[in-house]
Parts: C-alpha cells; sequence; structure tokens
C-alpha cells in the first residue's frame, strides 16, 4: 500500500500595513517634526528687535535731562528728574522695540524675544532697589556709577541673545560706571550724559543702519 504524504500546511504572512499619506499617526508624526524644526530655529535665531531708533531717542531724552540736572537743582529734584526721564525712556525703548518685531513678522514674546527680556530686566530691578536704599541712606553720589552698571549689565546680559553690537554698547555703559563709582562725585551727571545720552544715539544709529531701524 502507498504510503500517502502528510499534508503540508502552507501559511502566508500577514502583509505589513502600509500607512497611507493621510494616516493620522503618520501626519502626527510629521507635525512633530515641524515644530521641533520650528522652535530649534527660533532658538538659533537672534533677537534682532532691538530699536535703533528707539535708542536715539532715549539717548536724547538723557541728554535733556542732564541738561535740566545740571542747573541748581536740589538732591530730591535731581533725583526725580532722572528717574522721570528713565520711565519715560524706558516707555519709548519698549514701545520701539515692539514696533519693530511687528515689522519683522515676530513679537517680543518670541522664544529669542523673552530670553532677551528676562535676561535684561533682572539687573534693573536690582537697581530699583539699589536706589531706595542709596537714596534712604543719603549716597548720592553712588547712583550715577550704580544706575550706568547695572543698566550696562543688563545690555550685556539680554546682549548676548541680541546681535554682536548690542552687548559692546553694554560693556561701554559698565565701564563709565565704574568711572563714575571710583571718580570724583563731581563727574557723576557728566558721566550719565556720556552714557545714557550719547552712548545710547551712538550705538542707536549703528543699530538703525545695520539691523533695520
Amino acid at each position: 500500500m502507498k504510503a500517502t504524504r502528510p499534508a503540508t500546511l502552507v501559511t502566508m504572512a500577514s502583509p505589513q500595513r502600509i500607512q497611507r499619506p493621510d494616516d493620522p499617526a503618520l501626519h502626527a508624526r510629521a507635525m512633530d517634526n515641524l515644530t521641533f524644526i520650528r522652535q530649534t530655529m527660533e532658538r538659533a535665531t537672534a533677537f534682532t528687535a532691538v530699536p535703533g531708533w528707539g535708542g536715539v531717542g532715549m539717548g536724547a531724552l538723557a541728554l535733556i535731562a542732564a541738561a535740566v540736572a545740571e542747573t541748581r537743582l536740589s538732591r530730591s529734584e535731581w533725583l526725580a528728574t532722572w528717574l522721570a526721564t528713565s520711565v519715560l525712556a524706558l516707555t519709548l525703548g519698549g514701545w520701539t522695540m515692539a514696533a519693530k518685531a511687528r515689522r519683522a513678522g515676530t513679537t517680543v514674546f518670541s522664544y529669542s524675544g523673552r530670553r532677551f527680556v528676562l535676561s535684561y530686566l533682572p539687573p534693573l530691578a536690582v537697581g530699583v532697589l539699589l536706589t531706595v536704599a542709596l537714596a534712604r541712606s543719603g549716597s548720592w553720589s553712588a547712583l550715577p556709577g550704580t544706575w550706568l552698571l547695572l543698566y550696562g549689565t543688563g545690555v550685556v546680559t539680554g546682549g548676548a541673545f541680541s546681535v554682536r553690537v548690542v552687548p559692546l554698547m553694554g560693556l561701554c555703559f559698565m565701564g563709565l560706571g565704574a568711572v563714575a563709582l571710583f571718580g570724583p562725585a563731581a563727574w557723576g551727571n557728566v558721566l550719565m550724559a556720556a552714557g545714557f545720552g550719547v552712548l545710547h544715539v551712538v550705538f542707536g544709529l549703528i543699530i538703525a543702519r545695520r539691523y533695520g531701524g
């Protein structure tokens, strides 16, 4: 009797699932990749909305304040003059920065903008506290050096996320601040005019010419 061979079971591997272009998982991965690319580009982009013409305006305000402060003002009037000017100048700087960012198709609250602002503001906040402390203790001659040093520090730290000329401007402010802090008290107002006035105008013109206003 002829032996019969056992039947061979033939199994077919199930085909792998091929994702269609409109597959939700594929679309989600593509969106994740685009988000990652966008965030990487934002982190690598310098904040270029530092206002050149705004800096010129801030410098002009400071020169006016220095001229007024050279008159026979009392110490409290001198302090009030510079504090009022600083509020006006910072308001002008913030407004022109936001306007320049809008023209560039971005905002101050972009990733690079937030890094600039969050690095720039803490030294200014420290300056406010030290101003109160120094004025209460009667250390009036220390105010110009303190203001120039801390403002320069803010420009250097914020400028680390901006174009190269910005931290250079901050270093110039810090240099003038060191001279004001350890030099004769009579130099204070002149050095403030040189820093908040002349430096703002000079570097503002450079920024406006090279970086679009």
